[in-house]
């Protein structure tokens, strides 16, 4: 009898065992403070159990940050839209209850791949502001979370408002009751922003950045803080969008008269898309951009150190630069055009414009009127280059659009003022510097450097009516210490080279035009010259046709001999 009652019992545990053991594998521990490593299959539930929670802690947050892989994030098994989150950089807020030690919390993918990630919980005390807990915009009830959104032009983050921090069990202080200094309106938000190692679009060095910046002592020893908005201003903020750069952006919530803060969930962007197969994180650049910048660059080079020698390709890459920019300007602006026919257009409108700066040249000998077109393109760059600095990031020129574009053209008219009094070295320098920077925009078409943005901004500028309220920060690391340190030499170089070279030789070389001027009057004038009793080039062309249509005359005699 004990052996039949026994053996439905021994089935009924060996039925039950995979389940037991398929629970714990789906379920994580947390604890808090520490980074730990998830993946979630598909269909699949884990559980993230938060335990140890020290009794002075009243609220935590759990972050979970993946690379392109959107997961979810919800406070039931079953994900709700107002109790759950899906995103690449998602967060949960829970308050605590008294004497609660341990909290769960559930994970999930909502695509057919796996997510594997980075999570954390981070607590925080009563009298830490509480992230997102004012939030009257997205779907969660507290939202501790960054969104972002980027296009070619402009990075924007947004979050919620938040609160001022509270004991376990008690009511939540009112959000939009008064604007006391007993209320949420004395809080501060300090906006950051953490570079990721250029050319770096590993998992790995994600993660290691997200670990590095996930709290607000990590974010803000190593990130940069770009802003400060008042609970007055609206929570929003904007960057520069650097394609293929891996940026973290954190806001960090301080209490001034508590001296206490909160870190939001951090966010991060490539600002373009794993997923694309046509100019994703991965294939970056498009093949016309790659060929046109290398011939640029190719050009660049010669245009350096053999610039002034040869005057007439110097005008024509200069003028080819100018009426191509401006035209690729005009025709984005006012067409829909796909990038590569504008391109192709704008390569079309730059040979013209070249060849008519050489033909102006050639046709009217106007040195100084030419290299006022040159002037002007150092002007560009140097204005650039003087923008790109912190100086460009003031609020001045990120309020008014007027400001910023008469500084700029001021900046860029005063260069070629000194080129009416040093014409030959004003030219010299000009291909020496452009001529290097076009090299370093033909490196930049294969590997990415910061350098480029310093006419890029420019042109998004031109491109984008809002970009004027965009931080135009970019990060600086080795290669682009390498690029400028690659700049200064060929520019140096080729100035230096240039000037010995020219030192002993006219200023600018003749106009050909006015020179045949002068080779044809001095042939009229000058009797002593052989070249002046040839006859002219139509009489010589009609006598070479008569000689073809006239019957030749038999040689010999006609008349006799006499003796």
């Amino acid at each position: 009898m004990c052996r039949r009652s026994c053996c439905p019992l021994l089935l009924l545990l060996l039925l039950l065992v995979p389940l037991v053991q398929a629970q714990v594998e789906n379920r994580v521990i947390f604890l808090p403070g520490t980074f730990q490593n998830v993946s979630v299959s598909q269909n699949e539930t884990v559980q993230a159990v938060v335990s140890r929670i020290p009794p002075e802690v009243a609220f935590v947050t759990l972050q979970l940050h993946t690379q392109h892989r959107n997961a979810t994030l919800s406070y039931t098994r079953i994900p709700d839209p107002g109790l759950s989150l899906t995103a690449v950089d998602s967060g949960l807020l829970s308050a605590l209850e008294p004497g609660q030690t341990s909290l769960s919390l559930f994970l999930s993918s909502p695509d057919i791949d796996t997510v594997a990630g980075t999570g954390v919980i981070l607590p925080f005390s009563s009298t830490d502001p509480v992230p997102g807990a004012c939030n009257m915009e997205f779907n969660l009830d507290i939202d501790p979370n960054v969104y972002i959104h980027y296009n070619l032009y402009e990075t924007t983050i947004r979050f919620a408002p938040a609160n001022l921090g509270y004991d376990r069990g008690e009511t939540p202080p009112a959000c939009d009751t008064s604007t006391e200094t007993n209320t949420r309106w004395r809080l501060q938000y300090d906006i950051y922003q953490y570079f990721l190692p250029e050319n770096d679009l590993s998992e790995r060095s994600l993660f290691s950045g997200i670990q590095a910046v996930a709290d607000t002592k990590g974010m803000m020893e190593n990130g940069k803080q770009v802003m400060t908005l008042l609970s007055s201003d609206k929570s929003e903020a904007m960057f520069n969008s650097i394609p293929g750069q891996g940026v973290i952006y954190s806001v960090i919530v301080r209490d001034p008269l508590l001296n206490t803060s909160a870190s939001y969930v951090p966010v991060h962007t490539y600002a373009c898309s794993f997923a694309s197969t046509l100019d994703g994180c991965e294939t970056l650049g498009r093949i016309s951009t790659k060929v046109f910048f290398t011939i640029a660059g190719l050009a660049g080079l010669f245009v350096c150190f053999f610039g002034h020698r040869f005057f007439k390709c110097e005008l024509f890459c200069m003028g080819f630069s100018f009426a191509a920019f401006f035209f690729f300007v005009l025709i984005t602006r006012t067409t829909d055009l796909d990038y590569d026919i504008c391109l192709a257009v704008s390569v079309v409108t730059g040979v013209v414009g070249g060849v008519l700066l050489v033909m102006s040249w050639w046709r009217f000998g106007s040195v100084m009127a030419c290299i006022v077109v040159v002037g002007l393109m150092l002007g560009f760059l140097v204005a650039s280059t003087v923008l790109f600095t912190p100086l460009g990031d003031l609020s001045v020129f990120r309020r008014s659009d007027v400001v910023f574009w008469v500084t700029f053209c001021c900046i860029m008219l005063i260069v070629p003022l000194f080129f009416v009094r040093w014409p030959r070295e004003g030219n010299i320098i000009t291909c020496g510097v452009v001529g290097a920077y076009a090299v370093v925009l033909a490196v930049n078409a294969y590997i990415y450097t910061s350098l480029s943005y310093i006419t890029l901004n420019i042109l998004k500028r031109f491109l984008n009516n809002n970009f004027s309220a965009v931080f135009t920060d970019v990060p600086f690391q080795t290669i682009d210490y390498i690029m400028i340190t690659v700049w200064v030499v060929l520019g140096a170089g080729g100035i230096v080279l240039q000037l010995y070279r020219e030192r002993s030789r006219p200023f600018f070389p003749p106009s050909p035009y006015l020179m045949w001027l002068q080779e044809r009057e001095r042939r009229k004038t000058n009797v002593l010259d052989p070249s002046h009793h040839f006859p002219p080039l139509p009489d010589r062309l009609l006598a070479w046709v008569q000689q073809l249509t006239r019957r030749t005359e038999p040689a010999g005699e006609h008349t006799p001999l006499l003796l």
